[in-house]
């Protein structure tokens, strides 16, 4: 089906161009036709087809041929020639990449770990880096948590330097090699979308529990990422730089290596930095196949519902996460200002004579403070810090609400329910499913075009091949009841802040810590207030999944033209219509891309309620985990999640590259 293309509306009125002569309407309207005739076509099959809902097989065919799957690997685990010249070196030089770093890093002990943490973030990006480096290293024993910090940053230094050893080569080829760039174009899409349990099961099938498995499914999470930005830096150099290279002679590994990747360094600083944003939030998850560090203070502290206890492992990760963000980040600062200088210092002769002076000058000071370090990690210096825990005050605050906030809960929970959930639900399970996968075609080609409903109607009948159809549609009515709720906080949150800066300054801190707290610490509140239900699952993917959301609003609101809001007030526009008709119409782009990044996430929140009574496909992953007799279920469920992650993924992505912002 050809794209119609729409004609560009008006800034405050939304005029469209007449309809061409001979009275044939096209355009929006077609498609406003189309989308009516689409939705009655498919009240009237439901209303026909409509079926009572069937329970999922519990022997399917899926089930049963995942569980011979993993039969046979336990029974081939140490003869087949791929166990044991493939996976199986992996895995032992795995383990041996974490157990060195973990023994240089606990080898080092506090005050050395501490010293050494300082003197790298100086060299790399100044003082302030340093002090904060100093200050959140010394936190971690504040809060008594040393031993588990120290056990996660071992594992996502280990799967950060694996990432970058892969992601940044790959990342290479894909913007020199266009048809290496086509191929792994859709594999980073499937790579990005797949929810963090999905990846859980595959990875204890093959290298078991433990720190290999938490480490390589770290690695499938984050490495996507690594190549993106590594490909984006390589081809984003100036072409003049490099036609003026190969004008003198420069052979295909001299660009490489002394234009491309130099003038791309700020880039790659900022792949690095977002990889270990990416490992750090997967490494608390693996906990959940027996991977060691904060994440297992998490789960217990789940299992017992102690609040506190979550609280102050997640501000470990918090600190952990920002003192690896800032440092990163400085650093890369620092490189792109060695790399392309200042203006004041382009315009002298001497810039970089001065430059390298200046470079000069911080390894002078840095040589000292880095030989200081490892002086100090030497010596056998015991520091005996104070421990202070939030666990007491955030635990007698959630009691607090607990107590007086019954009432309320109580009622939000069982409006929503009854509302949204329970219809919507209802309406899913008995849907047929050719039913429903006609209908995501038939949308998907109106909304995403052919290639986008193809692959959509794919996914949505691959959910009844694998033996799990009720399940997905359970899952998929909590995915979209939550974001509804997500997008609805989203847009205010983000509408308020993007029209008071005063607000947006508070709030910037705030999303910051948010965006990263791990999974898990959000249901630890939700199951305090809500108690173990869907409900509360959908509670915490709200939590989840609005920071981002806000931030993409705000800035779709903050980058609509200066000119077209003072034309659009100067016409007497009050501050409602200019919302209505003018900043949310042209902010359309980032609106679109805040809910599929709302979805994307909510879906994975949903799934990690699993563990906290929301049943369906999570649960489903959670017993697969627990219990062998249900590995093949739990199996299929995680494919069934990345089938429902690709449908949804495919439609919002495909409807927004349709539509596009307003221009």
């Amino acid at each position: 089906m050809t794209a119609v293309a729409a004609p560009p509306a008006g800034p405050a009125t939304g005029t469209t161009e007449s309809p061409p002569v001979g009275g044939r309407a096209r355009g929006p309207l077609s498609r406003r036709t189309a989308i009516v005739v689409l939705i009655v076509a498919t009240v009237v099959a439901y209303l026909i087809f409509r079926t009572t809902a069937v329970a999922d097989d519990p022997d399917a065919a899926a089930f049963r041929f995942l569980g011979s799957v993993r039969d046979w690997v336990d029974a081939n685990r140490d003869t087949h020639p791929v166990f044991l010249y493939g996976v199986n070196y992996l895995r032992l030089g795995v383990r041996v990449l974490v157990d060195t770093i973990q023994a240089a890093l606990t080898g080092l002990g506090l005050p050395g770990l501490v010293a050494v943490a300082g003197a790298v973030a100086f060299v790399l990006g100044g003082w302030r880096p340093a002090l904060l480096a100093v200050a959140g290293f010394l936190g971690f024993g504040v809060l008594g948590l040393w031993d588990e910090s120290v056990d996660t940053l071992a594992l996502t230094l280990a799967a950060v330097l694996i990432s970058v050893l892969i992601g940044v080569p790959l990342g290479i080829l894909a913007a020199r090699v266009r048809w290496v760039g086509a191929v792994l174009r859709p594999l980073l899409d499937v790579m990005q979308i797949l929810p963090t349990f999905a990846y859980l099961a595959p990875m204890t099938l093959l290298f078991l529990i433990g720190s290999p498995a938490a480490v390589v499914a770290t690695l499938i999470y984050a490495v996507p990422v690594t190549i993106r930005i590594t490909e984006l830096g390589i081809a984003g150099v100036a072409t003049s730089a490099v036609e003026a290279a190969t004008a003198q002679g420069s052979t295909r590994w001299q660009l490489l290596a002394k234009v491309r990747l130099p003038m791309a360094r700020p880039t790659l600083v900022l792949a690095v930095n977002q990889t270990i944003m990416m490992a750090l939030s997967m490494v608390v998850v693996t906990a959940l196949i027996d991977a060691p560090g904060l994440g297992v203070n998490i789960l217990r502290a789940l299992e017992r519902v102690n609040v506190g206890a979550a609280f102050d492992a997640g501000l470990a990760i918090v600190i952990m996460a920002i003192v690896l963000d800032r440092v990163t980040t400085a650093a890369g600062a620092a490189w792109s200002a060695g790399t392309h200088g200042s203006k004041s210092a382009r315009s002298q002769p001497s810039a970089p004579a001065g430059r390298a002076a200046a470079r000069r000058r911080t390894w002078w000071v840095a040589g000292p403070v880095a030989v200081a370090a490892i002086v100090i990690a030497a010596l056998p210096i015991t520091v005996d810090l104070p421990e202070l825990s939030f666990a007491k005050p955030v635990n007698d605050l959630t009691g607090w609400m607990e107590l007086h906030w019954y009432d309320a809960t109580e009622w939000l929970k069982n409006t929503v329910s009854t509302v949204l959930l329970n219809p919507l639900e209802n309406l899913l399970v008995t849907t047929p499913w050719w039913l429903f996968t006609l209908v995501v075609l038939a949308f998907g080609l109106v909304f995403a075009g052919w290639r986008a409903a193809l692959i959509a109607g794919a996914a949505a009948a691959g959910l009844t091949g694998l033996g799990l159809y009720q399940h997905s549609m359970q899952t998929l009515a909590t995915v979209l009841v939550a974001t509804v709720l997500t997008m609805l906080v989203g847009i205010t949150a983000g509408v308020l802040c993007a029209r008071h800066d005063r607000l947006a300054a508070v709030t910037r801190p705030v999303l910051d810590a948010a965006q990263t707290m791990p999974s898990f610490v959000y249901l630890l509140p939700a199951v305090a207030l809500f108690g173990a239900s869907r409900f509360t699952a959908i509670v915490a993917a709200v939590i989840y999944a609005a920071p981002p959301v806000v931030r993409l609003v705000e800035r779709g609101i903050r980058d609509v033209p200066a000119t077209v809001v003072e034309a659009a007030l100067s016409a007497g526009s009050t501050p409602g219509q200019l919302l209505r008709k003018v900043q949310l119409p042209m902010a359309r782009g980032g609106l679109l891309l805040a809910a599929n990044q709302g979805i994307v996430m909510v879906l994975a929140m949903v799934v990690v309620g699993g563990l906290v009574g929301a049943g369906a496909l999570g649960y489903d992953v959670v017993a697969g985990f627990s219990q062998r007799e249900d590995f093949g279920r739990g199996l299929a469920a995680g494919f069934a999640i990345v089938l429902l992650g690709i449908l949804l993924d495919r439609l919002t992505q495909g409807f927004h590259r349709r539509k596009g912002p307003l221009r």
